[in-house]
C-alpha cells in the first residue's frame, strides 16, 4: 500500500508538473508582447489573405500618400502609448480605430481608410498596448485598452475641438475593446460604436479556441492563467466582459460578424446584441471568416455603416 501510495503522489506530483509548464507555455504565447507572434494569429484565424492583398496595396497607396503623423500619449498606469493621425478635411467627424491581437495600428484599416478619408473623415490609428510602438509587455486584450481609449478619446477631443463628433471602431480584440469602453462614462462627442468580429472576454475566446483548434479543456489550465495574469498584468481574464459592458451603453452601436468566423464565434456577436442595452443594428457576412467581412461583403459593409452613421451624425 505504502508503494502504491508513493506511486499514486509521484504520478500526481509529475502531472501538476506538466500542467504547470503547459499553463506557463500557453500563458507566455498569449499574453506576453515579446512571445506573441503575428503570424501564428494570422494561421489561427483561418482567413485567406492572400486574395486581398491587391486590393489593400491599392488602397495603402492611397491612404500613405495623405498627411499624417505619428502622436502619443500616456495612459493612466504611465505606457507610452503611440497612435497615427490623419487630420484630413480637419472637419469635425472623426474615428479612432483599434486593430486585432498581434497587430498594429497601421494595418488592419488600410481597407477601410478609404472609406473614411472619402468621406472627410480625421482618421485616428492607435497601437493598442503591447502592440507596434506602444509600450507594455502584457497585452491588455480589451481590459486595460479601455482605459487608454478615454485617453484617446480626449486628445482627439482637444485636437479636432468641442463640436467634433466621434466614431469609435474596431476589429477583434479593438471590437472588444470599444464594446468595453461602451461601459464607461464617454464624451458627448463620441456619438456611435462600430465593432467587428469582438470577443466577449479573454476567457471566453481562450476556452474556444484550446478546445476548438487544439482539442484541449480549459480547466485547469485556464484558471491558473487567470490568477497568473491578476498579478503580471494586473486583471482577471473574465474581469471585463463586452457582453456585460454593452448592457450599460448609452451611445449606438453596429455589431458586425461573419459566419464563418471560427476563431471568435459568430454566436458571440448574438450573445453582446442581444444584451446591448442602447441603440443597436447588426450586420452578419455570409461566408465570411474572422476580420474578413469589409473584403467579403464591401458594398453590404459599407451600406450598414452608411446607414448607422446617417441616424447618429448628422
Amino acid at each position: 500500500m505504502d508503494f502504491l501510495a508513493k506511486g499514486a503522489a509521484v504520478l500526481l506530483g509529475m502531472l501538476v508538473a506538466a500542467e504547470a509548464v503547459g499553463t506557463a507555455y500557453f500563458y507566455r504565447r498569449t499574453m506576453k508582447r515579446n512571445k506573441v507572434k503575428t503570424e501564428r494569429t494570422m494561421k489561427m484565424s483561418g482567413t485567406d489573405w492572400e486574395q486581398y492583398f491587391p486590393m489593400i496595396e491599392k488602397r495603402k497607396t492611397y491612404m500613405m500618400a495623405q498627411p499624417h503623423e505619428d502622436v502619443w500619449i500616456t495612459s493612466d498606469d504611465g505606457l507610452k502609448l503611440h497612435g497615427v493621425y490623419f487630420p484630413g478635411e480637419k472637419g469635425n467627424q472623426a474615428v479612432i480605430c483599434f486593430h486585432g491581437y498581434t497587430s498594429q495600428c497601421m494595418s488592419d484599416f488600410i481597407g477601410l481608410s478609404d472609406y473614411y478619408l472619402k468621406h472627410g473623415y480625421r482618421m485616428l490609428l492607435v497601437d493598442e498596448r503591447a502592440h507596434g510602438q506602444s509600450e507594455g509587455e502584457y497585452i491588455g486584450f480589451g481590459c486595460k485598452d479601455r482605459f487608454d481609449a478615454l485617453r484617446w478619446i480626449q486628445w482627439l477631443i482637444k485636437e479636432a475641438g468641442e463640436d467634433c463628433r466621434i466614431l469609435l471602431h474596431g476589429i477583434s480584440m479593438g471590437g472588444a475593446t470599444v464594446l468595453m469602453t461602451s461601459g464607461l462614462k464617454l464624451p458627448p462627442q463620441v456619438k456611435g460604436i462600430i465593432s467587428d468580429c469582438a470577443f466577449t472576454s479573454p476567457k471566453e475566446v481562450f476556452t474556444h479556441v484550446p478546445k476548438t483548434m487544439y482539442h484541449l479543456p480549459a480547466f485547469p489550465m485556464l484558471n491558473i492563467a487567470d490568477l497568473v495574469n491578476r498579478s503580471k498584468a494586473g486583471y482577471g481574464l473574465d474581469e471585463c466582459n463586452a457582453a456585460r459592458e454593452v448592457q450599460k451603453a448609452k451611445v449606438p452601436v453596429l455589431l458586425i460578424h461573419g459566419d464563418k468566423d471560427t476563431f471568435v464565434p459568430c454566436e458571440m456577436c448574438g450573445q453582446i446584441y442581444e444584451n446591448c442595452a442602447s441603440p443597436k443594428q447588426k450586420l452578419i457576412v455570409k461566408g465570411s471568416g474572422h476580420a474578413e467581412s469589409y473584403f467579403k461583403a464591401t458594398d453590404a459593409y459599407e451600406k450598414a455603416m452608411d446607414s448607422f452613421i446617417g441616424g447618429i451624425i448628422q
